[in-house]
């Protein structure tokens, strides 16, 4: 168990180069088995769920090297198939190896996948996919035993809902299958882009990502060499911009793309944020005096994304007037409101809406993550209530944020993490 100690009260001032995004490396990681080769990857966050993955890579028979922010990694020596439970159960984002591995190897065995606790987030429509281009799946005690017996081969594939997992691992297997794939109802997040973007290097047919369709037309890869820079993380761009509208002050976020996170910004400048953007910058000015937003819903991309829900929630704990949230992707995403309770906060929830009435102050106490945007969220709180808040996480913000601690206190602010020997 680890704690983050906060003191609030600091206006935040500064400037902050944005880290690789969590969101778009880890499909790209899971891209790399496809075709023997070597992989080099840039902007590449330190973060405890990209350690996860390089350990699966390397379990995988990969060799996988990390020199500052570039991760190498080394598919030709590939030998195994299957992903132990303890890291699946570490990594819910795991299940994406399944499409990649399938395609590589014709075979795969995982079991269910882990990650944060925010209700039920079948795999079904992964299953589902993968079935359509002639995967043969049992499950069983936990496990998914899959062949391809047939081969893999081309299909039409209808996606219920549009689900980012889903239609990323849709888009691996069907690299390698024999024929076209189209999928429809494709999730439209940058990072589906980003995806298709390393896919054409390592010599794909893929076309459509960011549109309901993508078209994917099978054949071999051609193997070797790919580079490939991440994109930079729009819910940890959110995260900073959110953190300096509860606290005040003046930052600027550098290597952003803030047309990803528009929503984001919109909501912020209804709080009474001064925004200045730019096509890879994103300056905020706030004097920490907000007021209620427009109700936030949350939605698929291009909505306001589910990720960023407690970030704003969290600023505007202390907002002029009634701040609305209704949350549409998670069923247990506002689990963190309990925990902002304890620091002041009045708000409340029932089913999948949160109300959050603004207090004149909040006031520094223990608190726990339950979860990563809920573990960012309390930082968020912490750091514009007064005196000193500690926030027990079991890993939870380690996950998505690297270096938190030292970025936060580079603004300004009187933040520090603690880990506990053994964690």
């Amino acid at each position: 168990m680890s704690v983050w100690h906060i003191t609030g009260g600091r206006r935040l001032s500064g400037t902050v180069e944005v880290q690789g995004a969590k969101n778009a490396v880890l499909p790209i990681m899971a891209a790399s088995v496809l075709t023997p080769g070597v992989t080099r990857l840039e902007n590449v966050p330190e973060l405890s769920d990209v350690d996860i993955t390089m350990r699966i890579l390397r379990g995988l028979g990969c060799a996988v090297e990390r020199e500052g922010d570039a991760v190498t990694i080394d598919s030709r020596e590939l030998s195994r198939s299957e992903i132990p439970h303890e890291l699946m159960r570490e990594l819910r984002s795991s299940v994406v190896f399944l499409g990649a591995l399938l395609a590589r190897c014709g075979h795969a065995r995982l079991s269910m996948p882990g990650g944060c606790e925010l209700g039920p987030r079948p795999i079904d429509l992964h299953l589902m996919a993968l079935r359509a281009l002639g995967a043969e799946i049992d499950e069983r005690a936990g496990e998914l035993i899959c062949s391809t017996p047939g081969g893999l081969h081309g299909a039409a594939i209808a996606l219920p809902l549009a689900s980012v997992g889903a239609t990323e691992n849709a888009m691996l297997c069907a690299c390698l299958a024999e024929g076209e794939t189209l999928i429809m109802n494709a999730a439209r997040e940058p990072e589906i882009g980003e995806l298709e973007g390393f896919l054409k290097k390592l010599g794909a047919e893929v076309s459509g990502a960011g549109s309901a369709t993508v078209r994917v037309r099978g054949g071999a890869l051609a193997g070797g060499f790919a580079g490939h820079r991440i994109m930079p993380d729009r819910i940890v761009s959110a995260t900073y911009l959110a953190a300096c509208a509860a606290a005040g002050g003046d930052i600027e976020l550098r290597g952003a793309q803030p047309r990803h996170f528009s929503t984001v910004l919109r909501s912020l400048s209804e709080c009474g944020c001064d925004i200045i953007a730019g096509d890879t910058s994103v300056r905020l000015v706030s004097d920490g005096n907000l007021r209620a937003p427009r109700p936030v819903i949350t939605g698929p991309y291009p909505g306001f994304p589910t990720d960023a829900q407690p970030l704003l929630l969290a600023a505007c704990l202390k907002a002029k007037g009634t701040s609305v949230f209704v949350e549409n992707v998670f069923q247990n995403r506002f689990r963190f409101t309990e925990e902002l309770q304890r620091l002041g906060a009045r708000i409340h929830t029932e089913g999948r809406v949160a109300v959050v009435t603004g207090v004149d102050a909040l006031h520094g106490a223990p608190a726990v993550a339950t979860d990563l945007r809920g573990g960012a969220a309390l930082v968020i709180a912490a750091l514009s209530a007064e005196g000193e808040t500690e926030i027990l996480d079991s890993g939870h913000i380690r996950r998505g944020y690297a270096r938190l601690d030292e970025v936060l206190r580079a603004l300004g602010a009187d933040a520090a993490y603690t880990e506990a020997k053994g964690a």
